[in-house]
């Protein structure tokens, strides 16, 4: 394909992602109040009579918040569609190697990130019993907006943290490191990752830091155990194709094995016997 072409191609596919978010985002219309109870209910459950105080600061902001909602459920509906257009225009310039890596990314980053988006929600949940004491002192009130971004920011940074072990394990796939070396290097992974959470978690409280980071670690040992046993597979393989070439009364070449020689000492001249004299005989 021409340069055109490729662009071309790279339009047709982008269009046709584009209309798969648009249906995606007329279908998370219909569900964007549930989710917005659902996002809103670890805030609202600290009231004990029900009302749940969060304000508005322009007329809009209600509407714009539930457009909001409705992109992300449609980003999530329509992901289907615009992952397969995008995988449609790179996988024909991947070798069969690499697209078997990609499918196995794919495979397990989507799970991942659910697992990282739901502890993200019961963080917040407890964040927020720590951050709010509602002891009747005084009234609090929250911005719609604003803690609805807090809410999916969170949702995204766990989501995007889980994805960090399997970037470890595409290393060892990879071959760039070892399952060894990445088992030398806990102290320092444990510790970036605490670091990590500090400075990417919003809140003070440590719920948010100690879970991710824990959660994290945790990953991280168990993508170093997934090296270990891809390793082993690896061996195993390369044990079978040593002789799959092979037949079954084929003899197996043997290599001699060669007794050391061992050195010799300076060769020493030896005498020259004088050659015999035959008498002429008369």
């Amino acid at each position: 394909m021409t340069l055109m072409e490729h662009i071309r191609e790279l339009r047709d596919r982008l269009f046709k992602a584009v209309v798969g978010i648009v249906l995606g985002l007329c279908i998370g219309l219909y569900f964007s109040l549930p989710v917005q109870r659902f996002l809103t209910e670890p805030y609202c459950s600290r009231f004990a009579d029900g009302e749940c105080a969060l304000n508005a600061t322009t007329p809009l902001e209600p509407t714009i918040v539930r457009l909001k909602i409705a992109l992300y459920l449609g980003l999530i509906i329509a992901s289907p569609i615009w992952l397969f257009q995008l995988w449609a225009f790179v996988a024909p310039g991947l070798h069969a190697r690499e697209r078997k890596w990609s499918y196995a990314f794919i495979s397990f980053a989507v799970p991942l990130f659910v697992a990282g988006a739901v502890l993200a929600h019961f963080v917040v949940a407890k964040g927020i019993e720590f951050l709010l004491p509602v002891d009747g002192e005084y009234q609090f009130t929250t911005n719609i907006a604003g803690y609805i971004d807090f809410v999916t920011g969170m949702l995204m940074i766990f989501g995007v943290g889980f994805e960090f072990p399997l970037l470890v394990f595409m290393l060892n796939l990879a071959g760039v490191a070892s399952a060894k070396r990445l088992l030398g290097w806990w102290r320092a992974a444990v510790f970036l990752t605490f670091v990590f959470t500090a400075l990417v978690t919003p809140t003070p409280d440590p719920f948010g830091m100690t879970a991710l980071g824990l959660a994290m670690s945790a990953l991280y040992f168990a993508a170093v155990g997934a090296a270990f046993l891809n390793e082993r597979r690896r061996a195993k393989v390369a044990a079978r194709n040593q002789f799959a070439g092979l037949d079954d009364d084929e003899a197996s070449q043997i290599e001699p094995v060669l007794e050391p020689v061992e050195t010799s000492g300076p060769v020493q001249a030896s005498e020259t016997p004088e050659p015999s004299r035959r008498d002429d005989v008369d």
